[in-house]
């Protein structure tokens, strides 16, 4: 739930009062502070605004006027919270709102109707505050609309996103086999674009806020100790150069829990040594966090092997063909319950021929760039102090953290008992 309060930062005799959007996702707590755009004296904010039952008449006027404007945008504010995504709120998104609070669009402004010609003009007007990747996966969404307009042969208006849509279009991706995470993933970025639209003063069904849907808890795949050891111990004789790159990249990822993004970036020139310790430095690319993290004799061991040098740098995708390659010479076979991209023979699916399809899998099958930061978290829990391993892999709350690595109120329970 999200609360808002006010107040004075400047060192000015009047100003505009700082608007504070606090709340909690994914058991993280967040704040945002923009200028409401309200101004007031310094003096009567701190000494007349909470005065009671003042008998100046001019102090009542004013504190009526004013409580009047806060709470008016307090309302838009926390409407407009409740009517998007809450992955796409942040300072910027709390600026904006606040400027629409003041300066309203004309309503002689026109915008499509249309569903998928709003959901373009969406990701034009957010292109600057998204990252590529979420731009990649709004526009993988769009395509799936698209497909599910070709196949009802009509056209989707944004007021037509209602409950009978949600139930159809649920049934339309359940028979085409996408996983229920995507489903979800996708109604709610549909539902985000519709609350935009309805900013915007476009037609928008009455069943629109009694669309919900859940996200199902996923299992976590990860690599044991004992399936790094076998990965280690492949013959050398058996890889070729390429894959034994790409085993390297795959142990590296085990003993430092970072993304492909970061980890495919370490070099040489990263590191220093500081008490005889090796120190990698590097900037997450995803969330921009300095980091320095310290590497274990794993990691200096395929250093020493490559003269000091990390393993040359690998495209994501061939990078995870490689690694399934590369645990099934290792046969990484245990039976797992997971999700696997599947390519699906569709003429007329040619933007994005690939299901996730659930079922038991061999390991090796569900095995992706993000299995080493996985196991790392998994494999040193209990090992390591928490709050350690939470800094090298960012999470922000053990809360997070134990959802990440599948740790159940059960699981903990029995960690405790080794302490009974």
């Amino acid at each position: 739930m999200a609360t808002i309060n006010y107040l004075y930062r400047s060192v000015r005799d009047s100003a505009s009062l700082v608007l504070r959007l606090l709340y909690r996702h994914d058991n993280q707590d967040y704040v945002y502070g923009v200028k409401s755009g309200i101004i007031v004296s310094k003096h009567y904010w701190n000494k007349e605004h909470k005065k009671k039952n003042p008998r100046d008449v001019d102090l009542i006027n004013k504190q009526t006027e004013i409580n009047s404007k806060l709470s008016k945008l307090k309302s838009h504010i926390l409407k407009r919270f409740n009517e998007t995504e809450t992955e796409l709120v942040n300072k910027k998104w709390l600026e904006q709102e606040v400027s629409y609070f003041h300066h309203p669009l004309k309503s002689e402004t026109s915008f499509p109707n249309g569903f998928l010609e709003y959901f373009n003009l969406f990701i034009e007007e957010k292109r600057s505050e998204l990252t590529n990747a979420t731009i990649k996966k709004y526009n993988v969404i769009a395509n799936l609309v698209s497909r599910y307009e070709d196949n009802t042969d009509k056209k989707l208006l944004i007021k037509d996103i209602d409950l009978n849509f949600k139930r159809n279009f649920e049934e339309y991706c359940i028979k085409n086999d996408y996983a229920h995470n995507t489903i979800t993933r996708a109604i709610r970025a549909i539902k985000t674009i519709c609350n935009h639209a309805k900013l915007n003063e476009v037609e928008t069904s009455l069943q629109l806020d009694r669309i919900k849907v859940r996200y199902k808890k996923s299992k976590s795949i990860y690599l044991t100790i004992e399936d790094i050891e076998k990965i280690k111990n492949i013959d050398k004789q058996k890889l070729s150069e390429t894959y034994d790159n790409a085993r390297d990249w795959l142990i590296i990822s085990c003993f430092t829990g970072q993304r492909i993004s970061d980890f495919m970036r370490f070099s040489k020139d990263k590191i220093r040594i500081e008490k005889g310790k090796h120190l990698l430095e590097f900037t997450q690319q995803k969330t921009g966090t300095v980091m320095t993290i310290p590497l274990n004799k794993e990691v200096l061991k395929i250093l020493e092997k490559r003269d000091g040098h990390f393993p040359k740098p690998i495209a994501s995708q061939k990078y995870n063909s490689y690694i399934k390659s590369i645990c099934k010479e290792a046969k990484i076979n245990d039976a797992v319950s997971g999700g696997k991209l599947t390519k699906i023979e569709d003429e007329h699916n040619d933007k994005f021929p690939y299901r996730k399809e659930s079922g038991e899998y061999k390991k090796w099958q569900l095995v992706t760039s993000h299995i080493g930061r996985r196991s790392f978290a998994t494999n040193y829990y209990g090992k390591i102090p928490t709050s350690f391993l939470m800094y090298m892999t960012g999470h922000k709350t053990e809360q997070m953290f134990l959802n990440y690595i599948g740790k159940s109120n059960k699981d903990i329970a029995l960690e405790l008992t080794k302490y009974f």
